[in-house]
């Protein structure tokens, strides 16, 4: 495998020079996607199909990105899935392009990004790893046109009520030690598919944003975020579309989830509703522009940015409304000696 990689890399080197590039024409096709192709990652596969057109013939074969989107997300390999997959223009590779990497979208759309019409369902494909080997895998279809979803807050679950499925992971007391190791060994991709427009994304921050135990119940609660563009002069204008994962257990004993569920939260702290928080996620899924996460700590920082606005806006707010209070009390006192004037008290 290491020689498979290392000559397609010495050929991607080398492709400037023509005896160079020469050498890797030579080989057969089949040896080339047998036992070169199949064993590359998406992004060196994509790099390959850079190299000629040669290569780029052998690598948009889509039972090639079949196979390398099932081991990126074993969810990929649900019939359902496959079979609107296969609908799309260039079938596994769209969705490679549209969901490999996170959301990055901070400015608001122009006005020329008119409103999409909500799709008849959102597909979800949902896969959690854990040290690089997959333990959860998961879809869901939602239906978004039903009343109830479109006047709800925005809320997607995943698993079945009372479900708990087991992680190879084990409680320790030692929490801080603990809360580091599952923020640096989970990886959770969220990936939304509109099976109408034939268009993906991921919504998953990807890598935790936050560990932590509930005050109350003591459940282990991970977060995965991503920011996004809304409604502009509004509420909306900038939304956290959250993942949250919540877990059970004791300690020395095995880690159980219990909820995976998706919801969106607009800078005043409060739940978008399914009707709102869909049209954002539709224009983020056309418009939305797609980067490679620039460092490890950089998903929280936006996190932890958007939960100061969220806090800097609520005291503001609270400002005001006591400011309002003060003065009406104000008024209230003026009018009250006004009528006792006037009554000749």
């Amino acid at each position: 495998m290491v020689m498979a990689i290392a000559s397609i890399e010495s050929t991607m080197a080398s492709s400037s020079s023509s005896s160079s590039s020469s050498s890797i024409l030579t080989m057969h096709h089949d040896i080339i996607h047998t036992h070169i192709l199949t064993r590359l990652d998406a992004t060196t596969l994509a790099s390959t199909a850079a190299t000629c057109s040669h290569l780029r013939h052998l690598c948009h074969d889509n039972h090639l990105w079949q196979k390398t989107a099932a081991t990126t997300w074993p969810s990929l390999l649900d019939p359902t899935i496959c079979h609107v997959i296969s609908t799309f223009p260039n079938g596994h590779r769209s969705i490679f392009s549209d969901a490999f990497h996170t959301l990055h979208q901070y400015s608001s759309y122009s006005n020329d990004h008119r409103p999409l019409p909500p799709p008849p369902e959102l597909i979800s494909a949902v896969d959690i790893h854990y040290k690089g080997k997959p333990v959860f895998s998961r879809i869901r279809q939602t239906k978004t046109e039903k009343n109830m979803f479109l006047s709800s807050p925005l809320w997607i679950e995943i698993m079945e009520p009372n479900e708990l499925v087991p992680m190879p992971v084990k409680f320790v007391r030692k929490e801080e030690e603990w809360i580091k190791h599952l923020e640096d060994n989970l990886y959770l991709s969220w990936i939304l598919i509109d099976p109408t427009r034939k268009r993906s994304m991921n919504v998953s921050s990807q890598k935790p944003v936050s560990v932590r135990r509930h005050w109350l119940t003591r459940d282990v609660e991970i977060l995965f975020s991503v920011i996004m563009a809304g409604e502009t002069r509004r509420a909306t204008e900038m939304v956290q579309c959250m993942v949250k994962v919540t877990c059970c257990g004791k300690v020395g004993g095995e880690l159980h989830v219990r909820e995976v569920n998706l919801v969106m939260e607009d800078m005043d702290g409060g739940k978008v509703s399914g009707k709102e928080g869909v049209g954002i996620l539709m224009k983020a899924m056309e418009f939305g522009e797609r980067k490679k996460v620039g460092g490890e700590g950089e998903m929280k920082m936006r996190f932890e940015r958007f939960l100061n606005l969220v806090r800097e806006r609520r005291e503001m707010k609270f400002r005001r409304k006591k400011q309002w209070d003060g003065f009406s009390m104000v008024v209230a006192f003026v009018v009250c000696v006004w009528f006792c004037y006037l009554a000749g008290f």
